[in-house]
């Protein structure tokens, strides 16, 4: 049910990046709009629900551009893939950039399209659980994913208490069963926009403790990234498509029915009730704080890596200033035109 997270995280295979020789495209004089391969990081959702509107409506195709938006076999790989040169862009998280970064390997956020963190600690209402003091003397359940162990800490130590407090369980990425059981009081890893949906619809009302509200920085939860060759040596369609981009996430914040018909028609066993609501939580994130789809902002990227030193999850010496350009993306993106 979890697989977005699988993106997240094995970077096992990420390391094995640094042997692989970027791919060098020669790109010809086109009558044709030029193909780009988007890979995402998860089944379409409402998350990508700009790049799919956007697609629909001809954006993409207004800047010369013909997007195939498609879910990898194994969403794991796509760092490897966009910065190996296979993908011409990918969605990605803030975290994995850094980590991968680390790693050597050479992939740039471009974009950052949620403004805010996402994740947090669920558990059901009924546990009365509010603060991260009430986890003292429970099971709580994870992911398996050491960044996220570093962000239960961070919590924890917030508000007094350490994980010497609590009992932590993998339970992989069945994190809504392992709390709707009873076979953990909570789970570190779920995301307020689906999670909590799903839980809630099948009868269980839910809490959330999110990161940022007990220590953790704020960061970007979701980014598109592209390769650093990509990046040096063809910034104008890197920005053309980031145009579109923008275009399309404005579209669906303003029309989140279209929205949501566009991301049914590429994935016909979406659950439409989930991601109706899932995109009615994240929409506004996309813009928070009245800045373009797409801002990045080098206080937010500084903060972050500083936080993820502290926790021992990247090197002190990591150059977090190459991890992401924010000279590429349209400060302001030309109006969505109305669709069919």
């Amino acid at each position: 049910m979890n697989a977005m997270r699988l993106s997240r995280r094995r970077f096992a295979a990420v390391a094995a990046l640094a042997a692989l020789a970027p791919v060098h495209r020669v790109v010809p004089a086109r009558a044709a709009p030029a193909h780009v391969s988007v890979a995402l990081d998860w089944y379409p959702n409402a998350n990508h629900a700009g790049l799919f509107l956007g697609q629909a409506r001809g954006y993409f195709a207004a800047a010369d551009l013909d997007p195939e938006l498609y879910t990898p076999a194994d969403p794991s790989t796509v760092l490897q893939t966009v910065g190996a040169g296979r993908d011409d862009f990918g969605i990605s998280y803030q975290t994995d950039v850094l980590l991968a970064r680390a790693q050597n390997v050479p992939v740039v956020s471009v974009a950052a399209l949620v403004q805010q963190p996402l994740m947090g600690i669920m558990s059901l209402k009924t546990a009365g659980i509010e603060r991260p003091a009430d986890l003292r003397g429970k099971t709580v359940a994870y992911p398996g994913i050491p960044s996220q162990e570093a962000f239960l800490t961070t919590m924890l130590e917030a508000d007094g208490v350490t994980m010497a407090d609590i009992a932590l369980v993998n339970v992989g990425f069945d994190l809504v069963p392992a709390v709707v059981s009873g076979r953990a009081a909570a789970a570190m890893g779920a995301f307020w926009t689906h999670e909590p949906i799903v839980a809630e619809r099948e009868g269980y009302p839910v809490n959330m403790m999110r990161v940022e509200d007990w220590g953790v920085p704020r960061y970007y939860e979701l980014v598109i990234v592209a390769s650093e060759r990509r990046v040096a040596d063809e910034p104008e369609e890197i920005r053309a498509f980031l145009g579109a981009m923008q275009r399309g996430y404005d579209a669906a914040a303003a029309d989140q029915p279209a929205a949501l018909d566009a991301l049914a028609a590429a994935s016909p066993d979406l659950d439409r009730e989930v991601e109706e609501e899932g995109l009615r939580l994240v929409a506004p994130t996309w813009t928070e704080g009245g800045v373009p789809v797409g801002h990045q902002d080098p206080t937010r990227w500084a903060d972050y890596a500083a936080w993820m030193v502290e926790r021992e999850l990247i090197p002190a010496d990591l150059d977090v200033a190459a991890a992401y350009r924010a000279d590429v993306l349209p400060e302001t993106a030309p109006p969505a035109t109305p669709g069919p």
